[in-house]
């Protein structure tokens, strides 16, 4: 598959395909959007919000959500806020997210059996790291987004004036649903 892409890619710049995507650094819109890195948002999300490129800064994970106020994703908004313009922030989940109900216990069997070792899963736990609370995922959605919200407003190096949201979009046609609603 790789080679394919790579292959892609070499006609594309050939044909100067990038021509019609040329921009800057800074997001136009001055907005930053957390979003779930689920193949289905890939072109839905920026087609279902009107975006195009060169308008916004998307952070993707697994989720959507920040579980932790020094993670790369919180790190990217910062970086957006205090060097790109950022002033405005959407979390956008999703319905029927592949992190929500998400266990810990099978992901680390499936660990186990790609051949990732006891003694490493032991290694991590006996370094500090939760790794049942790290894989866990969410059991609601809305509340996670929430949780998320609430991180980014309340954390100790962004700007309260920043103007952050949550929304649960549709992963079929796009709707969003803005959090309580």
């Amino acid at each position: 598959m790789i080679d394919q892409i790579l292959e892609y890619n070499r006609r594309f710049v050939a044909e100067k395909g990038y021509e019609r995507f040329a921009t800057d650094k800074y997001p136009d819109k001055k907005l930053a959007i957390v979003a779930c890195m689920d193949t289905r948002l890939v072109e839905l999300l920026p087609a279902a919000l009107g975006l195009r490129n060169g308008d916004v800064k998307i952070i993707k994970n697994a989720g959507g959500t920040i579980t932790n106020p020094f993670d790369s994703a919180m790190r990217s908004l910062l970086i957006a806020v205090f060097e790109l313009g950022v002033n405005e922030i959407m979390v956008i989940g999703h319905t029927g997210c592949g992190v929500q109900g998400m266990d810990a216990a099978h992901m680390l069997d499936a660990m186990r059996s790609r051949g990732v070792s006891q003694e490493h899963i032991t290694l991590m736990e006996h370094c500090g790291i939760d790794l049942r609370g790290w894989l866990h995922g969410f059991e609601d959605t809305d509340a996670a987004i929430e949780e998320t919200v609430d991180l980014i407003r309340n954390h100790p190096l962004m700007p309260a004036d920043i103007a952050v949201s949550g929304y649960v979009m549709d992963s079929y046609t796009g709707a969003l649903r803005p959090l309580g609603k």
